[in-house]
């Protein structure tokens, strides 16, 4: 199978963000699944590995915000949200570029166009991931930029890797290297949390 064909399916990008109940703690990450997928009752189902912190938290509240990027995003929304992990660090300790929406959870104002608020009806265990199927309860247009594919990130918003002698395998999100002659099927990325099969062998 060529693995590439994967890359040619159509999807945006996203910042998925969430507050814990108690209010102590509010996170975000980078998610690129996020579908609306019935309109009575107005629905959307996103999907996020169980690695995230973000995750944890709409599964112990139920609600979130997603924020969609759009072609304006700048490379560092995906590094600050995308490549460091909020069990480790506070993504939201002076960040400018968000506001609380009516639910109480930050949507992101830099590189995005829009953003939907949802509350979960549904899980479903997706093995790596938990997809959320959340009735929308809010949504605000913030501006008419075009929204960010997958395809578009990776052609003009993420920076080309850099000339290496290493032997190994690149992350083709992050770019992180794994040193090696073969890459594990199941191997994790530890930065961007995506799987063998974003990695390119560097020749």
């Amino acid at each position: 199978m060529n693995k590439e064909a994967m890359y040619k399916l159509g999807y945006g990008l996203y910042v998925l963000t969430a507050k814990t109940g108690d209010g102590s703690k509010d996170n975000g990450c980078i998610i690129n699944t996020a579908i609306q997928v019935t309109t009575t009752p107005n629905r959307i189902s996103i999907c996020v590995n169980k690695a995230n912190l973000t995750h944890d938290i709409i599964h112990e509240t139920g609600e979130f915000n997603v924020s969609i990027l759009s072609e304006k995003a700048e490379f560092a929304v995906f590094r600050h949200f995308g490549f460091q992990t909020g069990r480790e660090v506070d993504k939201f300790a002076d960040y400018p570029d968000a506001y609380r929406s009516n639910n109480g959870i930050y949507v992101i104002t830099k590189g995005v166009n829009a953003f939907i608020s949802g509350k979960v009806v549904q899980e479903v265990d997706l093995g790596t991931h938990t997809m959320f199927i959340a009735d929308v309860t809010d949504g605000g247009v913030l501006n008419q930029d075009p929204s960010a594919t997958y395809s578009y990130y990776q052609s003009n918003i993420k920076p080309k890797p850099a000339k290496t002698e290493t032997k190994g395998w690149r992350c083709k999100i992050c770019g992180y290297i794994y040193e090696g002659e073969t890459l594990p099927e199941d191997f994790i990325c530890p930065v961007c949390k995506h799987g063998a099969i974003d990695f390119e062998e560097i020749k």
